[in-house]
């Protein structure tokens, strides 16, 4: 079977989600993902003719995410017509399930060049319920309401709060790993180690919109987390419809018993950001006639599914079968980035896989940085890409939880 090699990664700033806040929020999301695209092609020199694919996960495809944002951002950044693209949506795994099925591809034989991310403006996906007057996304129970019975699925914030609550996990500890997460999220962009990976984005007079990361909050304490608000206790009483429908009832369809401890708030959630990353990938045969040097190569892609109900627990036995596939064990992952969409997901899956935090997301995660639903997969693969080689490592994974329960994994080696 042919290798996939990742040649190289790139990423946009994250600016925060808000319009009126944000950098980025008044930033056509076609524009912040074609620099990426733009900065990929031309310090690899790539022949945009030959790319077989532009593959761009984004998880709310509406309004100006929709018509197919690859194909766009592609044309936007100067590729070749010839360099066709396409959108896919994993939820918050969509990015990363783009890196993966272009290293298929490019395993299967079938292509040779392909370069895939993602983007999310989510400033942009929290506005287009008042421009379109309908919702942005709509929630799962409420799309899918022939699923409340046997799958129930409620917010992916009440999840964790259910989570938390099942593994007994405490506020004071997802407090504890907030603040690590800024602390180590703090420490990276002080000693530049994301600057190679970070392009800006400028608006369309050239000016910049953002070249550093906005969302972080350095300042964090354990006290002032201690006096947030839970932020889904209200959400979870809230009538979703005219039956009187709620998260709760929806969680005691398969939990009757349970009262939920409410310990999620802005502090210890990922934070709601702008942003976009991508790689590229080649097969040898391509590399070597172009003179690409590849940086890692992918050696396991795969994902996985668990409990709709609790949503966010699949990156253990997606994780698990990517060692299985590759016929390894934990002690054989150098380095792991597991997106810390809420902390109790990155709590339990080093509890569950019996990690070391000294091997996980030590740049920090999406607590600090920020999460842009269809681009943190391949943000946080590249990260992962650029910590190894400093710290010359040899191999690592990277996974995360998504909507629905599922989750994507990615086993990558340095060459």
């Amino acid at each position: 079977m042919p290798e996939a090699w990742i040649i190289d990664a790139a990423r946009t700033p994250r600016g925060i989600g808000k319009v009126g806040k944000g950098s980025l929020a008044d930033v056509h999301p076609q524009r912040v993902l074609s620099p990426v695209l733009k900065e990929l092609a031309e310090r690899n020199n790539l022949a945009t003719e030959d790319i077989d694919d532009v593959i761009a996960g984004c998880g709310s495809q509406v309004g100006r995410q929709g018509a197919c944002i690859a194909r766009m951002a592609a044309l936007d950044a100067g590729y070749s017509e010839k360099a066709t693209g396409f959108s896919l949506d994993r939820f918050c795994g969509s990015g990363l399930t783009s890196v993966n099925l272009g290293a298929m591809g490019i395993m299967s034989g079938m292509q040779n060049l392909i370069v895939a991310g993602g983007v999310e403006s989510m400033s942009y996906a929290g506005t287009y319920a008042r421009e379109s007057g309908g919702e942005p996304m709509p929630s799962l129970d409420r799309n899918n309401q022939h699923l409340r019975d046997m799958h129930p699925q409620p917010h992916q914030g009440v999840c964790a709060d259910l989570i938390g609550t099942l593994e007994g996990i405490t506020r004071a500890e997802t407090e504890e790993h907030a603040l690590e997460s800024q602390k180590r999220a703090s420490n990276a962009i002080k000693n530049g180690y994301f600057d190679n990976a970070l392009v800006p984005v400028l608006h369309d007079d050239g000016s910049v919109a953002l070249d550093h990361e906005e969302f972080p909050r350095p300042e964090t304490t354990l006290e002032g987390l201690a006096q947030l608000k839970p932020s889904f206790e209200a959400m979870y009483q809230y009538p979703l419809d005219e039956a009187g429908l709620t998260y709760k009832k929806l969680v005691q369809q398969a939990y009757p018993d349970l009262e939920i401890t409410h310990i999620h708030h802005a502090g210890n959630s990922s934070g709601v950001v702008d942003g976009a990353g991508a790689l590229v990938l080649a097969s040898p045969d391509y590399a070597k006639a172009h003179g690409l040097k590849p940086r890692a190569k992918i050696t396991v892609t795969t994902a996985d599914g668990d409990s709709p109900t609790t949503m966010l627990n699949a990156p253990v036995p997606a994780a698990r079968k990517a060692l299985d596939m590759a016929g390894l064990t934990v002690d054989d992952i150098d380095l792991w980035e597991i997106n810390e969409a809420f902390a109790v997901v990155s709590l339990r899956f080093m509890r569950m896989l019996g990690l070391d935090y000294d091997k996980v997301n030590v740049n920090g995660g999406a607590m600090a940085l920020g999460h842009p639903i269809g681009a943190t997969g391949a943000i946080i693969l590249g990260t992962l890409l650029d910590e190894m080689e400093r710290r010359d490592l040899h191999r690592g994974m990277a996974t995360m939880c998504t909507g629905g329960g599922m989750a994507p994994a990615t086993i990558i080696e340095r060459m």
